[in-house]
């Protein structure tokens, strides 16, 4: 889509690496020419507090949906004016930085620009241009610190960066073009999650319903006497839960290999699990006697399980002591179960057993016995197993669909911008 838009007549060499070619009338200035920053501080404290959202950009503090502690005065906190470029000088090389739409007071720790008033910029052409790789990558080469958390994008070095500028007539149709289409691209990408959101409530529903009232719809039902499953079946029956599911207490073997909990994989050996996610895992001690043993086709109470963590295990091995296995009994279809712990109602009912899930720590053998359990014949659990199997894998796949629909929206938005700002086609 992109190479039938115009380009510019004529280019010229930049003199920038990063930047190669730009269109002939546009010039290329370091920051300390366009920008002037911006000290002034709140006598009071009580102006509108502000923060930074790399999605939103500058939101007021209490429009998070997660509200962190701060401090208890904001006196000197630093005032930000409608229109002022602020940064995160502790995450500008991550993108944290966008021009306010609102005026208020913000951390000490952010930087709050303005444009030069003998220059003709758009500070809105500029917060597209400053988010570019191209200029992060510059970002990253002037930090100063010794370690992630600690660096800083001091306001000298932030200036010292060359960017390029075009004639104010054109930066006014660039921020104009991409307000446009950054907005029909992200409605487009709210469209798509929302389309998750429901394909995924369709699928707990569908699990919900076929664990806890079966395939028949025209079977008698009862009810359970049990609040999360409510009507059941009439062939059916409850359980404790400690009835069907016993506590494996024995410890690793030496053979054992070290096996890890996911809601993603479920339980998986942990070398398995660090190569589908790239990235290495705390490995605990092979120490036989902080380590349990786990059967193929156990369950794992894992860390977050109140969250819907008791997964299913395939293969022998061995987890962490923070972990509990459970053995399955007789008459135990263990794909079925599998789809019955992750179903909304029972992770409820689970939260409902304790506090903990509240305070962060580990579900309890004793929590998993206090929520009642079915027994339905094991032919059933086979064809209810292998029905949601089926369901899901055709609601996952549509998921997957929308999901890569979504990232070719994100990178085909992320190179219109990127090609406007930097004069590789002609908006206007």
């Amino acid at each position: 889509m992109l190479a039938v838009m115009p380009r510019y007549e004529a280019y010229k060499d930049s003199g920038v690496e990063w930047l190669d070619k730009i269109p002939e009338t546009w010039r290329v200035l370091r920051l300390k020419y366009l920008l002037d920053e911006v000290n002034q501080r709140s006598r009071t404290g009580e102006e509108e507090l502000l923060s930074l959202s790399k999605i939103k950009g500058v939101i007021r503090k209490s429009d998070l949906e997660e509200r962190a502690g701060g401090a208890e005065s904001h006196i000197g906190y630093k005032k930000v004016a409608c229109g002022q470029l602020v940064i995160n000088k502790m995450q500008a090389v991550n993108g944290l930085l966008s021009i306010s739409k609102i005026d208020g007071i913000t951390s000490p720790d952010y930087s709050v620009y303005k444009e030069k008033g003998h220059v003709e910029l758009s500070l809105p052409y500029l917060g597209y241009l400053l988010v570019q790789p191209e200029i992060l990558s510059e970002f990253k080469k002037r930090v100063t610190g010794v370690m992630e958390g600690f660096i800083r994008l001091y306001t000298d070095d932030l200036f010292d960066i060359k960017v390029v500028l075009p004639p104010a007539s054109e930066q006014k149709s660039i921020i104009a073009f991409l307000d446009c289409k950054t907005t029909q691209i992200d409605q487009a990408i709210q469209v798509k999650e929302k389309q998750i959101t429901l394909l995924k409530e369709r699928k707990q529903i569908l699990i919900q319903n076929a664990v806890t009232r079966g395939l028949d719809p025209a079977v008698p039902m009862k009810d359970s006497g049990v609040d999360w499953i409510g009507e059941i079946p009439a062939h059916w029956l409850t359980s404790r839960s400690k009835w069907l599911f016993l506590q494996r207490r024995e410890k690793a073997k030496k053979s054992d290999e070290q096996l890890t909990a996911s809601q993603k994989y479920g339980v998986i050996p942990q070398q398995k699990f660090m190569a589908l996610e790239g990235r290495k895992v705390t490995q605990v001690d092979l120490n036989p006697e902080i380590l349990k043993h786990v059967s193929a086709n156990d369950f794992v109470i894992s860390m977050r399980s109140f969250q819907g963590g008791i997964e299913h295990c395939l293969y022998e091995g061995c987890v962490s002591s923070a972990y509990v296995p459970l053995i399955p009994q007789e008459n135990i279809h263990a794909p079925y179960f599998k789809y019955l712990f992750k179903s909304q109602r029972y992770i409820e009912a689970l939260q409902s057993t304790s506090n903990l899930v509240r305070d962060g720590q580990a579900l309890r053998y004793e929590n998993f016995c206090m929520v009642d359990l079915l027994i339905v014949p094991v032919e059933e659990q086979l064809k209810i197993a292998v029905y949601i199997e089926q369901k899901s894998t055709k609601i996952n796949k549509a998921i997957t669909l929308h999901q890569q629909q979504i990232e070719r929206l994100k990178e085909y938005k992320a190179t219109l911008i990127n090609s406007a700002v930097t004069g590789k086609i002609k908006v206007a």
